[in-house]
């Protein structure tokens, strides 16, 4: 590997380079690792954290160390570094119901789309009412002739 090779890696591909937002498909076919064990349609959203258990070990001991006197006894953590969330997609097959989650690249926000929308633009197909003129381009008649 030379030292060009190591600048490349190290400036695009562990780093790597993130967009401001990713467009996904709302419908995916593809392997369905579950029953099925072939390619179907799977329902594509985006993975959301669950509610967090106060039963929990870690919680439990937490809300034990904080009890009476003595103000806050862990350190909080302020420091935020990341501006990026790495994007974690759920799929469910929508024939055996079974889920699966899919990590993809680093992204600030996601847009869960139609396959109506895949083109750029796509939303913006219809004209309103009365917009629909094209306006020629003005070119002055010289008569230098």
């Amino acid at each position: 590997m030379c030292i060009r090779d190591r600048y490349q890696r190290r400036v695009h591909g562990i780093i790597g380079i993130y967009k401001e937002m990713v467009r996904v498909l709302k419908k995916r076919r593809t392997y369905c690792k579950n029953k099925c064990r072939k390619h179907t349609i799977h329902k594509v959203t985006q993975y959301k954290k669950g509610a967090e258990s106060v039963k929990t070990q870690g919680r439990r001991r937490y809300d034990d160390k904080q009890k009476g006197y003595g103000g806050q006894t862990k350190p909080i953590f302020k420091k935020k570094v990341k501006t990026t969330k790495k994007i974690v997609l759920k799929l469910e097959c929508t024939v055996c119901k079974g889920k699966w989650f899919l990590p993809i690249k680093r992204a600030k926000s996601i847009e869960l789309i139609e396959e109506n929308q895949r083109k750029k633009g796509g939303k913006k197909t219809k004209v309103a009412a009365g917009q629909n003129k094209i306006l020629e381009p003005y070119y002055p008649i010289q008569n230098n002739i």
